[in-house]
């Protein structure tokens, strides 16, 4: 069984698993203001040079959950990822951990020419169909 499987109690598929991190990881670009608010956000708290990472066409630099979590909460955002644990029935640090893993393959997923796209809507309203298809490629990394 898969980290996401167990993380999400076993009762989905990978995929399906995959999908709720990711549709967490949008709602955490959302509540960022969007995907500029999201990088501006982590590079002030200290995450800039792996955020660099997941825009630029090179590969990803890891973060822990830790390290995503203190810059999460210093942006404000520390009451949306308890919300969000809690909806799970996990462990605030058990979901920062594994979208440390996600988050990185969000931005670069959302990035692909290594620019972080211009014109989002005011207000930040992220479309979450941008993300379509990153969950099936993140599960079939992890096969």
């Amino acid at each position: 069984m898969s980290l996401l499987n167990d993380l999400l109690g076993g009762g989905q598929g990978n995929e399906a698993a995959g999908g709720s991190l990711v549709s967490m990881a949008g709602e955490l670009i959302n509540k960022a203001g969007g995907l500029q608010g999201l990088i501006g956000m982590l590079q002030q708290h200290g995450l800039g040079d792996a955020v660099q990472s997941w825009v630029g066409t090179g590969s990803n630099q890891q973060v822990s959950g830790a390290e995503l979590g203190q810059a999460l909460n210093n942006g404000g955002l520390g009451a949306t990822v308890e919300g969000m644990a809690a909806k799970l029935g996990v462990d605030p640090g058990q979901l920062l951990g594994q979208l440390s893993q996600v988050l990185p393959h969000a931005v670069d997923h959302l990035t692909p020419e290594g620019q972080v796209p211009q014109g989002q809507p005011a207000g930040g309203g992220f479309d979450l169909g941008a993300l379509a298809g990153l969950a099936g490629k993140l599960m079939g990394s992890r096969a």
